[in-house]
């Protein structure tokens, strides 16, 4: 079974997701609280989300519950829950049909919050009417980030890819103070608590996990760039992990449509962004590249691939700075570096797209290589068959 690169001084977690516990570097920012798998706050719930009451508020709730409808007909019928890990049994399973499908709030059950922030919350929660469990994203409705709303359920719902969370409708509620979007639920969590929880247990994700990190959000992106959609938020937090080990993007609250080649508006997670969206200028699906090489170079070494400095200060390192390389901690293959040195390639005009990505070494070689990633996640969060 293919492992991870041999450590000069220590082992990485490979396909196989033995945690070996040696002497690995302490990470500094590891929560105090006891990490659990979750489906992850999106960015739609960051500091760019501003609660406030919204004069013409019938009009924008006219507008929302028109996308919401909209939005119906292209939606994926949502399958009944297949594991026990909440308490549920396949016994229970209902036959699903068309009415079984509409989403009715009075048939959602909250168990428990995965993520909050200024703007609203994301839950847990279970369907009793149709025995699924999704991921409820509540967000305030705001004037403020009322084209974000709209794009964000026009995006998520035409969207049908292995590689993308599946969208299963939206609803008003609070007196239509508050929108809900209902989401596949993604039991191993975002790849920011996968790995630093592999790290609390003295481990590393090795690269065959890494390569088909790499693979999934290329083939995630090229998708979407068939859409003519830019994501321009890839980071750790927007990249979950199934039950079946599935990886796939979410969070389409920054995501545009890309009516030319490129585009310039400034939104997205700055510690990621690439140098050429945080100097204001014209970029491409290219970006998006950008951000994928610096979250795998991030899962691969438990940290951040920059200093920890001021916000102002790392700005200054992306723009200014050469890009960050792997260290020397394990001997990674020469096609992982490559393929590193080529997604943060500090021009945008000589990144690779997406889709060229694909053709490189490193995901090729991914691409032939079995990986059991059912196992490896399973074995990340020790659960039981």
């Amino acid at each position: 079974m293919a492992t991870g690169p041999a450590s000069k001084s220590k082992r990485n977690v490979g396909s196989s997701a033995s945690l070996h516990r040696n002497n690995v570097p302490t990470r500094l920012d590891i929560p105090t609280t006891a990490l659990t798998p979750s489906s992850s706050a999106p960015s739609s719930l960051s500091p760019l989300v501003v609660p406030a009451q919204a004069s013409n508020g019938q009009m924008l709730t006219n507008e929302l519950k028109t996308a919401i409808c909209a939005s119906a007909s292209g939606r994926i019928t949502p399958q009944p829950f297949e594991s026990d890990s909440s308490g549920f049994s396949r016994d229970d399973v209902l036959p699903l049909d068309d009415d079984s499908t509409k989403i009715n709030s009075a048939h959602l059950q909250e168990l428990e919050k995965l993520g909050e922030g200024s703007g609203g919350t994301v839950t847990k929660v279970y369907n009793t009417a149709t025995k699924v469990l999704m991921a409820k994203k509540k967000i305030n409705v705001d004037p403020n980030i009322h084209k974000q709303l709209l794009r964000e359920i026009r995006f998520i719902s035409k969207c049908h890819s292995p590689n993308i969370v599946t969208y299963y409708g939206a609803h008003m509620e609070d007196d239509n103070s508050s929108i809900s979007i209902l989401m596949e639920f993604c039991e191993g969590g975002s790849l920011d608590v996968i790995y630093k929880h592999v790290n609390q247990r003295q481990g590393t994700i090795g690269e065959p996990i890494l390569g088909k990190i790499g693979e999934s959000v290329l083939k995630g992106l090229v998708y979407l760039y068939e859409q003519h959609i830019i994501h321009r938020d890839i980071k750790p937090s927007n990249i979950l992990v199934t039950r079946l080990g599935e990886i796939k993007i979410c969070d389409f609250g920054v995501s545009g449509y890309l009516e030319s080649s490129s585009v310039n508006t400034f939104l997205g997670t700055s510690y990621y962004m690439a140098p050429e969206r945080i100097k204001g200028q014209k970029y491409k699906v290219s970006a998006d590249v950008w951000s994928l090489g610096l979250t795998i170079m991030e899962v691969a070494q438990n940290k951040f691939p920059y200093p920890t400095v001021a916000p102002i200060e790392l700005v200054a390192h992306i723009v200014n700075l050469p890009a960050p390389v792997l260290g020397d901690d394990y001997e990674w293959s020469s096609e992982l570096r490559d393929f590193l040195n080529v997604c943060l390639e500090k021009d945008g005009e000589i990144r690779p797209t997406p889709k060229q990505m694909l053709d490189h070494p490193f995901i090729q070689k991914s691409s032939s290589r079995e990986v059991p990633l059912r196992k490896w996640i399973k074995e990340v969060w020790e659960w039981d068959d």
